[in-house]
């Protein structure tokens, strides 16, 4: 008991002469200048490129300003013409199914092949960086304009197709009924990150919960769904969370595939896109700053359903 007393009464400052406590409090200072002084570069982006620019963009979006003139503050007109917008509505309307389609396919092709690669294979850490490669580049101007000559007229999908005695002719980028899959297939081709995070998470499984499973009887399917998914969820929960924010504010894929333009009868024009077009392209920066914040307000909704979801499906081992 005199040894815990002791410690606490080092931790209160009992004990302690005035001179003791003074240099003990100088020298926590001196320590909270030298966190504050790493801090410094970071604070200081935080707030000129992040808070400061998220400020002006807020004032804007109640403003009519065209980059040239001073902003004129016009209240609510944005929202007003918002609901208004119908390419608004058909970018939403893409946007939505880009990500309610390409996002829960996308994890299901990465949870599949991370399984096959947890089995323990030769040459893991090859197969591992292969399979991560799509992420790296598929958002990159040059897989989109790759992406773009093989879905083409004259691609690689229609030589394939040819070979077998198909007459294929179709230029799937620029027919509307083909041109946003084109975008969901390449966004499903870049599962490698989360791929990485479900093959970290199946690494952490214990495994006598298998060997417990597998003594009780259960099958490869029964362990699969009473054992591995429920461990797993965590990871799926923040795989999730990541992909979605990520598939809502992709841009370069949809730019580069559509020729900037959001392909055909606007079927890929997505949200992103638009966004630009009206800011960089037609010079209205306060219609464009009140579409950010929609999309801020969408990307929050979607993430607060997910986390308030969270507590049905995701099992913490605490």
């Amino acid at each position: 008991m005199s040894a815990i007393g002791e410690l606490s009464k080092l931790k209160t400052g009992g004990h302690q002469t005035p001179e003791q406590r003074a240099a003990r409090d100088k020298e926590a200072a001196r320590d909270n200048r030298a966190g504050y002084a790493f801090l410094a570069p970071w604070l200081v982006g935080l707030f000129a490129f992040t808070i400061g620019p998220m400020l002006a963009s807020l004032y804007l979006s109640f403003t009519d300003y065209n980059l040239i003139q001073s902003p004129n503050f016009t209240g609510f007109d944005n929202l007003v013409r918002m609901l208004g917008d119908e390419r608004l509505h058909t970018s939403l309307r893409v946007t939505f199914t880009y990500v309610l389609v390409g996002v829960p396919v996308q994890l299901i092709v990465a949870l599949g092949i991370a399984l096959l690669l947890n089995k323990g294979m030769r040459g893991l850490p090859f197969y591992r960086s292969v399979f991560y490669l799509p992420s790296m580049l598929g958002g990159s101007v040059a897989i989109a304009l790759l992406w773009r000559q093989i879905f083409g007229t004259d691609g690689l999908i229609n030589q394939v197709l040819r070979a077998f005695g198909v007459d294929a002719t179709t230029g799937y980028v620029s027919h509307p009924d083909y041109a946003l899959w084109t975008l969901i297939l390449l966004h499903v081709w870049t599962f490698g990150s989360p791929m990485v995070i479900f093959l970290a998470g199946l690494r952490q499984i214990p495994t006598m919960y298998y060997e417990a499973a597998a003594l009780d009887g259960a099958n490869r399917r029964n362990i699969f769904l009473k054992v591995t998914l429920p461990l797993l969820s965590p990871i799926i929960f923040f795989n999730l969370v990541l992909q979605v924010i990520g598939a809502f504010q992709s841009f370069t894929q949809a730019y580069i595939v559509s020729g900037g333009s959001g392909g055909p009868s606007d079927s890929t024009l997505f949200y992103t896109l638009y966004l630009y077009e009206r800011g960089f392209t037609n010079f209205q920066m306060g219609y464009a700053s009140a579409m950010a914040w929609l999309l801020l307000v969408i990307i929050a909704a979607f993430t607060a359903i997910n986390f308030f979801a969270a507590k049905y499906w995701v099992f913490y081992d605490d």
